[in-house]
């Protein structure tokens, strides 16, 4: 029997990724009083592909603690974890979530004219056994004027984004042109989700349409 994909997110868009994937999960985000928000806090010098990798092994981690909490009946190898963690970076520079409406400004600021990086890390874990990748797009946004930052900062969807935007709200005005993955921008690529859980030993239940014949009596 294949193993269950346990989601260490809270994301609405890797949720409705993962269905638009057909690839069926059973929620584990993080309670309230976990600061998952502590594990993203950038080391001195560190690379954004380190980075981004290393943020989402800690937070995998914490999932497999969630997940021995929060379903103790569930063996180790009968569940694949799935963790997936997004940061933006132009020239080594990382862009996170900002800490508020000024700096999502400042971030925006920063990016617009420019063709930066969208970095999202995969892991997934069953058992002891860990699968991972690093997936990189290139996204090059428009000059930005003042009032369009403004605008935008205001409608408060910055707000929990890395690099303060989201490629499928109102920010996809912004873009030019886009290179690599389209849900990896979104926050969970998808060609590499399916290759390392079909590799942690998933695979997708067989599909039987309605509107298939009716076996023979």
């Amino acid at each position: 029997m294949p193993p269950t994909v346990f989601l260490a997110s809270a994301s609405p868009r890797r949720q409705d990724l993962l269905r638009q994937a057909g690839i069926g999960f059973v929620l584990l985000a993080p309670s309230p009083d976990e600061d998952s928000e502590a594990l993203e806090a950038v080391n001195a010098g560190e690379a954004p592909a380190d980075y981004v990798l290393r943020v989402t092994r800690l937070k995998t981690r914490a999932a497999r603690d969630r997940l021995r909490r929060r379903h103790p009946e569930v063996a180790p190898d009968a569940a694949c974890i799935l963790c997936a963690d997004t940061t933006v970076a132009l020239a080594g520079t990382i862009f996170g979530k900002p800490a508020d409406a000024a700096d999502a400004a400042r971030i925006l600021r920063a990016l617009s004219g420019t063709t930066h990086e969208v970095l999202t890390a995969v892991c997934v874990l069953r058992g002891e056994a860990v699968f991972e990748a690093v997936q990189v797009s290139q996204v090059r946004f428009a000059e930005l004027a003042a009032e369009d930052v403004a605008e935008y900062v205001a409608t408060g969807e910055p707000m929990g984004k890395a690099g303060a935007y989201a490629i499928q709200g109102r920010a996809a005005a912004f873009i030019e042109h886009v290179s690599g993955s389209p849900s990896g921008i979104v926050g969970l690529p998808l060609f590499e989700t399916v290759h390392l859980l079909r590799a942690a030993g998933w695979h997708r239940p067989a599909f039987h349409s309605a509107l298939s014949p009716s076996p023979a009596p």
